[in-house]
């Protein structure tokens, strides 16, 4: 079997800034958890990045490596943390704030949480009405707000000696943009920029100044940035890496794990009635309908991408999907999920599946934004540029290039993931074929 290109990829040398617009309680527990790692207090249960292993080769070669190993990914001592909020507590008292982890951890790591101060944020009142903080910066029109945040990456970067960065947005649900004629090109979005545009949300104004200084950017959340025409022309013109949308998480996780497995064994769907309680700011945030009509965008077109009803009507022409969240103060951080999904099989005959998933949003947030820190880094540092989809696996939302469909099934996603880092280290890609009885060899695939 043919071996791909080598892939030339620079090695990870020198400190990587990660810097997150948003320091609540993702960042902090990203924070936090990255610093009891480092100190042998804790595993990095939940990421890839530290834990997973990749399979290489034939199945008869048995040889199977650690992801970090595999591939040159930044190390753990050499991240440094940055990042923007419109409140000026640093991370050690914004993680009490949260009231995500122990007190006793958080106590544990107050020295070097206290160092992470928050840069003044770009926030505009119009797109997150339920916060607002002093923490914000001012500007003649938002291209200067743009230029603001350039310069607080080049300064954040000589300050603390870093030689790279990445930024991972951290922050709330912005209300619902669909793009507008701004957004097309990017000599519009530069003039609307300079024109004061009231369709430029903050969170496109932080991916324009990322992509400006050659910063790979991952969207975190269901605002409609990195998918603007005008925001993946800079990315490509740039030579920089972009990826999104919406932290895969609690229950649209499950749901791509369970609704390709309803459509692998053609079980048809009636319904899906997904409804969460959640009291954290996110919460808070959501409980305006500008901003939960963003997620609720997000949520909901993950079943409609992996049931098609195009391709199997007879199952999935009639679903009655429906997503809620409900903001509920009393459980914090601690997200409650139900599922109420309707299918029928054979005949016709309705059965059931009840699904009650009791999470923690930030603890299954923080190792995703790790990974995609340190992938995304590789991938500028391969010289990828642009979409970078075989990082779906980390999004509800997942960006594709124009024209493809978006791949929403988690197996195929990782198969994606892994085969992408195959790719990299010149090794064979697997399709799991295995015609044995057609003289193949067993261990072929």
């Amino acid at each position: 079997m043919t071996k791909n290109p080598k892939v030339t990829i620079a090695p990870a040398a020198g400190k990587l800034a990660v810097l997150t617009p948003g320091m609540g309680a993702v960042a902090t527990t990203l924070f936090a958890g990255v610093e009891a790692v480092k100190r042998g207090m804790a595993e990095p249960v939940g990421s890839y990045t530290q834990m997973g292993r990749i399979r290489l080769g034939k199945r008869s070669e048995n040889r199977m490596k650690k992801v970090n190993d595999l591939v040159p990914l930044a190390g753990l001592n050499d991240i440094v943390f940055g990042g923007w909020d419109i409140f000026s507590e640093n991370a050690y008292e914004a993680a009490k704030h949260a009231q995500v982890l122990e007190k006793d951890l958080v106590e544990a790591l107050q020295e070097p949480l206290s160092k992470i101060k928050p840069m003044a944020a770009v926030f505009d009142k119009d797109y997150i009405k339920r916060i607002d903080g002093p923490n914000v910066k001012t500007g003649k029109n938002k291209m200067d707000l743009a230029d603001q945040l350039r310069a607080d990456i080049r300064t954040f970067m000589k300050d603390n000696g870093c030689d790279r960065a990445v930024m991972v947005w951290c922050a709330s649900t912005e209300v619902y943009c669909p793009p507008t004629e701004v957004h097309q090109s990017l000599k519009a979005f530069e003039e609307g920029l300079k024109n004061n545009d009231p369709a430029i949300s903050p969170s496109q104004i932080y991916t324009y100044a990322a992509l400006k200084e050659r910063v790979p950017y991952a969207n975190g959340s269901p605002n409609v940035s990195v998918e603007m025409p005008a925001l993946i022309e800079l990315s490509k013109e740039m030579g920089t890496p972009i990826c999104g949308s919406d932290f895969k998480t609690g229950q649209t996780l499950l749901k791509t794990v369970i609704a390709p497995g309803l459509r692998n064994r053609q079980l048809g769907v009636a319904g899906w009635y997904s409804t969460n309680i959640l009291g954290n700011r996110d919460g808070e945030v959501l409980d305006d309908p500008g901003s939960f009509k963003s997620k609720e965008v997000s949520k909901t077109g993950v079943l409609g991408e992996i049931c098609s009803a195009d391709m199997y009507p007879e199952l999935y022409s009639n679903i009655h999907h429906v997503v809620r969240i409900n903001y509920y103060p009393p459980r914090g951080d601690n997200k409650e999920g139900w599922d109420n999904i309707d299918i029928f099989g054979w005949l016709g005959y309705p059965m059931q599946i009840k699904v009650n998933f009791l999470c923690r949003d930030s603890i299954l947030a923080a190792p995703l934004v790790l990974d995609l820190a340190l992938f995304m880094d590789l991938a500028g540092r391969a010289g990828m540029r642009g979409i970078q989809e075989w990082l779906s696996f980390y999004f509800k939302a997942p960006v594709a290039a124009p024209g493809l469909k978006v791949e929403h099934d988690l197996s195929v996603q990782l198969l994606k993931l892994e085969n992408t880092l195959r790719f990299f280290t010149n090794e064979e890609l697997i399709n799991h074929l295995g015609l044995t009885h057609y003289g193949v060899d067993e261990g072929e695939a």
